[in-house]
């Protein structure tokens, strides 16, 4: 068994201090059940003492300019790039990425969030004209930024970066079931030399810490990422000090496959989108729409692509599928196999909920002959589960598409791109990707509907941190 990584600090005022508390957090690794290491269960009063700093740092680190500020991110940026073979390995011991995902995704994005952050720290429209009025963009202020273990890194860094970039000062709690990549990120900020007190890490349980960031008085906002339900937590005790709300939740995206598309192309990246990260993913298109006349063979050919995915230790470079994060998450998504089944949906691959002696694995499964009114083709399972839904019109996919509480993202797959854009148009969700088109990080990634409220990345996801004031001339 390797060494236990003991991270017994947190991080206030530009200094790893004590926790208030005295309980500790252990971090498991989800491939071998053993646990990997420890950090401390932090207090609502480490929260105060964080914001405390924080608001103490506001009006300076506000005050610096934009080019300072692009500076202290491009050393960031340099800062955790010497450290991505240290965090892909880190994300994969405490999530169970498989280590060549988490090296270009897992550990990849942070590196590329902070440099758009830096770039758009200097480039921004601080100051817009508009008739007789000078509009200014002020920082918003102290912001608390909450976490999931999904991205554990690339959901602070998306976070943090743009805050920074914008003026604001921050309060962290990343999740507690994989926080040790939010320490090497500390050691990163802590060695360029940030201002104390404008970056400040607590972490600890969602009831404990997460509540006390999303109720203080003295946090002007809250940026969330995590499950609905914990969302509409975080908005209840926010509107208590009507402070802004920006959440990024649950998804349940439709991956449309029209009958003039390359249909094997489009159903192999539809499982392989759905599969990333061991379907851990909010934006995964776990519903794929199939023309009647299409179905068999999609079918048949989703099943074949689900096959082939192996699962085993993340740390071999062969592996395509880890485990689930935990066995709470483990046993969540063999409940919604179970409810499937229970429903009438047809296993046509995988179904294995404990494939392998060891670790939190899920075999990929695949349910054909799903309705939309089942369980599976409307709830988030988060976890490699894909649901085939058949239409038989245009008019029917979209109806199919737009059925969800949610609209985070989605796929449309046509031979013509133009047709496929129009189809796009119409779908309710916060981005589509045309014919297998590339993330863009520096895009505004957010939901429509119960999938949240505000944008992530790029000069959408800066605005979101910052105020507007309207000077009459």
């Amino acid at each position: 068994m390797a060494d236990l990584i003991v991270r017994d600090k947190i991080y206030i005022d530009g200094a790893w201090v004590a926790s208030d508390g005295k309980e500790t957090i252990d971090v498991e690794n989800p491939a071998t059940e053993e646990v990997i290491g420890r950090i401390p269960s932090g207090t609502a009063s480490d929260v105060d003492r964080a914001v405390k700093a924080a608001r103490a740092a506001q009006d300076a680190w506000a005050a610096t300019s934009p080019e300072e500020r692009g500076k202290f991110l491009t050393r960031l940026q340099e800062a955790i790039t010497a450290r991505h073979g240290e965090i892909a390995k880190t994300i994969t011991q405490e999530m169970g990425a498989p280590i060549k995902m988490a090296e270009m995704i897992q550990a990849g994005l942070p590196i590329a969030d902070i440099a758009t952050a830096a770039q758009l720290a200097t480039t921004f429209e601080y100051e817009r004209q508009i008739g007789n009025s000078t509009v200014v963009m002020e920082p918003l202020g102290v912001v608390g930024c909450i976490t999931p273990w999904n991205y554990p890194l690339h959901q602070i860094t998306a976070k943090i970066g743009y805050a920074l970039a914008a003026g604001c000062t921050v309060v962290l709690k990343p999740s507690e079931v994989a926080p040790l990549c939010a320490f090497v990120l500390f050691d990163a900020i802590h060695e360029i030399g940030l201002p104390p007190g404008v970056v400040n890490l607590v972490p600890g349980y969602g009831q404990v810490v997460g509540e006390a960031i999303a109720a203080h008085p003295d946090i002007d906002m809250v940026s969330f990422t995590g499950s609905t339900r914990a969302g509409k937590r975080v908005a209840e005790l926010g509107a208590q000090t009507v402070k802004k709300i920006a959440l990024e939740l649950g998804g349940k995206s439709a991956n449309v496959i029209l009958p003039d598309a390359d249909l094997t192309k489009a159903v192999k990246a539809g499982v392989g989108n759905c599969y990333l990260n061991s379907g851990q993913t909010c934006t995964a298109w776990t519903r794929m729409l199939v023309h009647s006349s299409q179905y068999d063979e999609a079918v048949k050919l989703a099943a074949e692509t689900a096959e082939a995915f192996s699962i085993g230790d993340p740390f071999d470079e062969t592996t395509r599928l880890g485990p689930l994060v935990s066995k709470a998450q483990r046993d969540r998504v063999a409940s919604y196999i179970e409810k499937g089944k229970a429903e009438g949906a047809r296993v046509v691959a995988g179904g294995d909920t404990k494939p392998l002696e060891k670790g939190y694995f899920v075999s990929p499964t695949v349910f054909a002959d799903v309705t939309t009114d089942m369980t599976i083709a409307q709830e988030e399972i988060f976890g490699p589960v894909l649901s085939i839904l058949k239409y038989e019109d245009e008019d029917e996919a979209l109806r199919i598409a737009n059925d969800s509480i949610y609209g985070l993202a989605g796929g449309v797959w046509s031979g013509d791109a133009e047709k496929a854009k129009a189809f796009a148009r119409k779908m309710k969700t916060g981005q589509v990707d045309i014919n297998g088109g590339s993330f863009n990080v520096a895009a505004p990634f957010g939901g429509f509907k119960q999938s949240g409220v505000g944008r992530e990345l790029g000069p959408f996801g800066l605005e979101e941190f910052t105020q507007p004031k309207a000077l009459q001339l």
